[in-house]
């Protein structure tokens, strides 16, 4: 067989893994211990994330047409791929938290939803919540007005209800019936 014939199949795997993908990111693993790679590979695979180790030109071959082709100078040294078709941020945010502990994982570049980002990019979009957050606080938002509503109607219920409101509003309107005719005559 041609050596061409048994790089085929790797450059389509990539292929397939990038195709629905809604970010890539590149790192430099050099340095990292099994154990540490271990730790790795087992957040990102809990994570949902495809993350494997390819040659340069094979990645640069399925990149080629893409979104990703643009990921071509960043193929230098060792390289591994994280790839996540679900979650946009995820793959840069694991990989951001494992790095302040294994000083030696490199983000290199990535795409995330069609946008180029080198190192400095990457550790922004790390930063940014996962959705499930984002979600769970933009609901804690929208809760709180109306738990406060329902905290504030149930302390003028325990006060005595509405009567307690409408008393001083029958006070009010008393003296301003009685300034009017004063101004009439």
């Amino acid at each position: 067989m041609a050596k061409v014939e048994l790089k085929q199949p790797i450059v389509e795997e990539i292929s397939a893994n990038i195709k629905d993908a809604q970010s890539v990111v590149l790192v430099d693993y050099r340095g990292l211990t099994v154990e540490q790679d271990t730790n790795l590979r087992k957040q990102l695979r809990e994570a949902g994330i495809t993350y494997k180790v390819y040659k340069n030109t094979m990645m640069n071959f399925a990149f080629k047409g893409t979104d990703y082709e643009a990921l071509a100078p960043y193929l230098e040294g060792p390289s591994a791929v994280a790839i996540s078709t679900t979650d946009a941020t995820a793959p840069a945010r694991i990989l951001a938290k494992f790095a302040k502990d294994a000083k030696q994982l490199e983000i290199k570049a990535g795409v995330v939803e069609g946008i180029v980002y080198d190192a400095a990019g990457m550790a922004e979009i790390a930063k940014i919540p996962s959705r499930e957050e984002l979600l769970s606080k933009l609901l804690g938002s929208i809760q709180s007005p109306i738990t406060n509503f329902a905290r504030v109607m149930n302390q003028l219920a325990e006060k005595g209800g509405a009567s307690a409101c409408e008393a001083p509003a029958a006070e009010e309107a008393a003296p301003a019936e009685e300034a009017a005719p004063a101004e009439a005559e």
